[in-house]
């Protein structure tokens, strides 16, 4: 004759039923991006000849070297969406290089969203910084390590962008939120058409160790790879004020207005373990912590 379950039997599963529970409430992670050849999302801007193209276009270099670097932008123009790109950073002596992909409009109160690789010496970590820019106003920026070493192999950088939230995502993880903020009085990019961009260029005036460190041209040229150029966004004219398909779009559903806990969970790791500057926690340039800090749950 079986036994009766016993109560810490009864009380596993219990417990195990309610952990199903919880995942299954969870928010939904952003679709898998679709890797597409460059030419059908982006053409180059300025120093085509800088741009090496390789598997028939899915894969593309950028050049850097003391003539020029070079950049990319999208062909269209967007209204929200999720965007990605798989970048492998300038290797070695990096420093005074920056990696740049990022959206903007293009006026004198434009909207941005950046994504910024700070190069360093050979042996030092990368820095990446991100900002976003509401009508003009920056002064946004956050800079963090990254917990892998981004010149070794491809890793994902990825943006959704809703009329809820900004989030940014390097591979899975959210590394940066920023809110939808208008009640606060804080402006939003949510009227402005962007185009997306990426380049490499020389900063040594600011980008490692605020200009100390020089670019050294005898490490020359420098190479950033990328793949991926997955765009899926509400394509509009530069002067359109609104998304012709708003709420109907995959990113704009409810699941996406909102991290979820496993996803704050991880932003809460990137934030003790990898970030070495905030601007909500910067007193010197900000007396009063600015009003979206605590909603993005940037502190």
């Amino acid at each position: 004759m079986a036994s009766s379950p016993s109560f810490s039997c009864l009380l596993f599963l219990w417990l195990s039923m309610i952990s199903l529970a919880i995942v299954s409430t969870n928010a939904t992670p952003p679709r898998k991006p679709i890797d597409v050849p460059f030419s059908k999302n982006y053409v180059p801007t300025w120093a085509y000849d800088h741009i090496k193209y390789f598997n028939g276009g899915n894969e593309i270099s950028l050049v850097l070297d003391k003539s020029t670097g070079t950049g990319f932008q999208s062909k269209g123009s967007y209204l929200f969406g999720h965007f990605s790109m798989q970048i492998k950073m300038v290797p070695g002596d990096s420093a005074g290089t920056v990696t740049a992909y990022y959206l903007s409009s293009q006026n004198s109160e434009h909207d941005e969203i950046d994504f910024e690789f700070l190069g360093n010496r050979s042996g030092q970590p990368y820095i990446l910084q991100t900002n976003v820019f509401t009508g003009g106003k920056g002064d946004r920026e956050q800079r963090i390590y990254l917990w892998f070493d981004p010149t070794k192999d491809y890793h994902s950088y990825s943006i959704l962008w809703n009329m809820y939230q900004i989030v940014f995502f390097v591979d899975d993880v959210p590394i940066r939120v920023f809110k939808n903020s208008k009640d606060l009085g804080v402006r939003y990019p949510f009227n402005q058409p962007m185009k997306l961009y990426s380049s490499l260029w020389n900063a040594d005036d600011w980008a490692t160790r605020g200009g100390l460190e020089k670019t050294d041209w005898t490490k020359a040229p420098f190479v950033a790879s990328y793949r991926g150029f997955h765009i899926d966004g509400c394509e509009a004219s530069v002067e359109a004020k609104f998304c012709a398909s708003q709420g109907m779009r995959w990113w704009d559903q409810k699941e996406f207005q909102d991290l979820d806990g496993w996803q704050y969970r991880r932003l809460q790791w990137v934030r003790q373990k990898y970030t070495i500057y905030n601007y909500c926690t910067d007193r010197s340039r900000y007396s009063t912590m600015p009003p979206e800090c605590h909603r993005d749950r940037d502190i």
